[in-house]
Parts: structure tokens; C-alpha cells; sequence
């Protein structure tokens, strides 16, 4: 994982949306059996995922498991708090106070002693970098987390966190979590670039499959029990549900299928291709999925640079970056 000696597996496994609202504890047992005896073994989570619930469940199903502590990672994310309307000043963002119970929180409802990695699941304009990065410092120190990151931070908040943390002697942020997806590439492909050259960073993408468009089966409409069918979720039923984006989609489903591919094993393997890639999580909600998810891996090779080219020439979404 970026310049740490962390290893993670390509593919890992996260609970948003999914988890609590999509999902049972029978079904969440099943699912990351099956990704563990697959070998992930990156379990994503975080505080404001079904409002706690969703780390309830991962942790009851990882008690029952009664798998090797060391075999695996987990994390969990702050920011946003648990409360959801009933948050009150100091319960979301990123101050000394709510990181410290967050983390307290998460390793409660996870039922773990420690958290592998632990984001700050996005910037807080209201709070010093540097009291972030003493605090995550200090929980690495108290054993209670290993490595700290960034989720949809930008460049210049983590190169900032870089520069706090080299003038402190402190322990920089390890990791970001951005979304990154053949529809969504500016962070990972322009943005981050310099970061990657100069203090280097691992990432551990989210969405790769643009919540489910880049599978194909919004194609012809939405289906029932769709994380965009969901209740609450008209914002990102609105964020992709486009027809300029769903002719891309299409587009790709002609290649993938002359390829021998499905759309998600195309789409996941086109990210995972990408070497500043750590892991890419998955987010499935059924078996057949999830096993489906899992076969991108044997795809990489079959995108060769004609491949790439032809996605490319079809989606269109390549960042354009400064000329030197």
C-alpha cells in the first residue's frame, strides 16, 4: 500500500449502502466468506454507514468468523459522525474530540482492538490539518489504529498533511480513498499525480463500477432492489442515470462482449490495471455477483494497449493534463 509495507489484497470488500439497507447478516456472513477464501483481505467500513449499523454487522459476522485477527485488515472512517440529524457540535469532522470517540466508537461496533487503517472521510475546512495529524499520530502511538489516510481529500490538503507531519517528526497519512471509475478519473489520473512522484501514497478506490452503472444493468432502466431504486438515494441515481453516460455504457458492453467479458469485469480490471491502484472495493450485494466481481482479475491481461485504446476512443474521459 503506497510506501508502507502493508499488503492488500487487489480486490477488497466494503459495506456502504449495502450493509444494513441492501442486506442481512446471513447474506454479509456468506459474502465475505467468499471474498476471504478468495483471498481479500481488506474489509472497508465506516462510522456513518447506515448510522453504525453497518460496522454492527461487520463486526458481528468477523466475531463469528473467528478468523486469524492477522490475516486480515479492516478500517473505518470519521467525519461525518453516526447521529445523522441528531449530530450535535463535535460530533462530525475532524477535530481532536470527534476522531478520538470515533475511533473509540468504531472499535466498539466492530468488536476489534485495533483498526488497520483509518480514514478522514473528507477535508474539514473547520479544523487545523495539524490538530488531524497530531491526533491520527497519537492513535498509531496508543496502538488503537496502524495506518492513517484520506478519503476525497484534495492534492494540496494531503501534500499539506505531508508537510505538517515532516516539520512535527510525525506519522504522515498513508493512504487516500477517492473515487475512481471509467467515468471518474481526474483525481486518480491529474490530481494526484504529483502526490504519487513526490511523498508516494497508497489507494484504495471506491465505486469502480460508478455504483453499479458500469455493470450494464441500468441499460434498460432501473431494476427493483437497485441501490438507485433506494430511498434516500435519488442523489446518486441523479449523479449517473444520464443518457450520455449510459450510451458510454453501451458502448463498452459491445467491446466487453467481443472480448469474452462481462461490463463489470471489463470495468473493474480497467482500474485495477492502473499501478497507483492498491486495492479496488467491492460493493456486491449477491453471490453471483460477487464471485462475477471477483473474475476481473483474470481479465487484466486482456486489456492490452489496442484494448485500452478502444475504451478510450469510447468513453472519452481521459483527463487532459498541462503540456509541458
Amino acid at each position: 500500500m503506497g510506501n508502507t509495507g502493508l499488503q492488500l489484497s487487489v480486490l477488497s470488500f466494503g459495506s456502504w449502502v449495502s450493509f444494513h439497507k441492501q442486506i442481512d447478516d446471513s447474506v454479509a456472513d456468506e459474502l465475505m466468506g467468499i471474498a476471504y477464501d478468495n483471498g481479500i483481505n481488506f474489509f472497508d467500513n465506516a462510522e456513518v454507514y447506515a448510522l453504525g449499523e453497518s460496522e454492527k454487522m461487520m463486526g458481528r459476522v468477523m466475531k463469528k468468523k473467528n478468523w486469524d485477527r492477522t490475516s486480515y485488515t479492516i478500517s473505518s472512517k470519521a467525519f461525518f459522525g453516526w447521529r445523522g440529524k441528531e449530530n450535535k457540535p463535535n460530533q462530525t469532522g475532524l477535530s481532536r474530540k470527534h476522531i478520538t470517540e470515533a475511533c473509540h466508537e468504531a472499535l466498539n461496533r466492530l468488536q476489534t482492538d485495533y483498526l488497520d487503517l483509518f480514514f478522514c472521510h473528507r477535508p474539514d475546512k473547520n479544523t487545523p490539518i495539524a490538530e488531524t495529524v497530531w491526533t491520527m499520530h497519537n492513535l498509531i502511538q496508543q496502538g488503537k489504529i496502524l495506518y492513517w489516510g484520506t478519503s476525497e481529500w484534495s492534492g494540496v490538503e494531503i501534500m499539506e498533511a505531508h508537510r505538517v507531519a515532516a516539520q512535527h517528526g510525525l506519522i504522515a497519512p498513508a493512504m487516500e480513498q477517492p473515487q475512481y471509475n471509467l467515468l471518474e478519473r481526474n483525481k486518480m489520473e491529474n490530481e494526484f499525480l504529483m502526490v504519487f512522484k513526490t511523498v508516494g501514497m497508497g489507494t484504495t478506490i471506491w465505486s469502480p463500477l460508478a455504483s453499479g452503472l458500469l455493470s450494464g444493468k441500468y441499460n434498460d432502466g432501473i431494476p427493483e432492489g437497485s441501490r438507485f431504486g433506494l430511498t434516500g438515494f435519488d442523489w446518486l441515481k441523479d449523479r449517473w442515470m444520464k443518457d450520455d453516460l449510459l450510451n458510454k455504457v453501451k458502448g463498452l458492453a459491445t467491446l466487453a462482449k467481443d472480448l469474452g467479458l462481462s461490463m463489470a469485469e471489463l470495468s473493474i480490471a480497467w482500474c485495477i490495471k492502473n499501478p497507483n491502484v492498491t486495492t479496488a472495493i467491492l460493493g456486491a450485494t449477491r453471490k453471483e455477483q460477487l464471485l462475477e466481481n471477483l473474475k476481473s482479475l483474470d481479465a487484466v491481461p486482456k486489456l492490452d494497449a489496442g484494448v485500452m485504446q478502444k475504451i478510450e476512443d469510447i468513453v472519452g474521459t481521459k483527463p487532459v493534463l498541462p503540456e509541458y
